[in-house]
Formats: structure tokens, C-alpha cells, sequence
């Protein structure tokens, strides 16, 4: 089941803001955020968020959610960003990373909204 926990405007086209949260997650070190092609199409880009845990050459990844990019034009993207609740003994570690990283996301990437 997913839950949309967070909807915000951000700056630059949908694949600028797509490598951006590629390139944070990657810093992370624990999460992977990965455009998924199939789920896509000329206007929106989906992204799929996973918790990664390597133990020497097996790689176990939790789906932890998704973000949706959507082109707005003028150079603006909207970020919804829905969670999922992981199968997995650790679901409450999961959640709680998830729920960070969505709000540092949103933290980094958006745009003043005029009051």
C-alpha cells in the first residue's frame, strides 16, 4: 500500500531533479533512487526508492517508495513522494529512512512558494 507523504515544487526540468535525488540518495550510501523507464512517460518521470544492504556479492534492496516527477514547464518540476510500507522485520527502521530522506529532499529541492 502506498501513502503520499509529501507534494512540493522544485526548480529545473524533471531530468535535472531526477539526477539530483539519484546523486543525494547515492551520497547517502544506504538508498538507491533509480528512474523506472516502464513506469514513465513524456511528462512524468517515476522514480523507485530503495533501501540497499550488501553482504558481499548478494544485494538485498526494500522498496521503500516512489517519486513522481512531473514537468511543469517554465523550468519547474513537481515531486510527489509516496511511501511504502516494507514487508521486512526492520519496517519501522524503513519507514523512518524514508521519511528522512523524503523531507531532506524537499528540504533541498524546493521553491519558495510566494504567501
Amino acid at each position: 500500500m502506498s501513502e503520499e507523504i509529501l507534494e512540493f515544487t522544485a526548480s529545473g526540468s524533471s531530468l535535472v531533479v531526477s539526477r539530483a535525488i539519484e546523486q543525494y540518495a547515492t551520497d547517502q550510501g544506504r538508498l538507491n533512487a533509480l528512474v523506472v523507464p516502464w513506469e514513465s512517460d513524456q511528462g512524468t518521470l517515476s522514480m523507485a526508492v530503495t533501501a540497499v544492504k550488501s553482504d558481499g556479492w548478494a544485494i538485498e534492496h526494500t522498496n521503500l517508495g516512489t517519486i513522481r516527477l512531473t514537468d511543469l514547464g517554465s523550468n519547474l518540476t513537481l515531486i510527489a513522494i509516496s511511501a511504502n510500507e516494507p514487508d521486512h522485520a526492520d519496517t519501522k527502521k524503513f519507514v523512518a529512512l524514508f521519511d528522512a530522506f523524503a523531507r531532506q529532499i524537499q528540504s533541498r529541492l524546493q521553491v519558495a512558494t510566494p504567501a
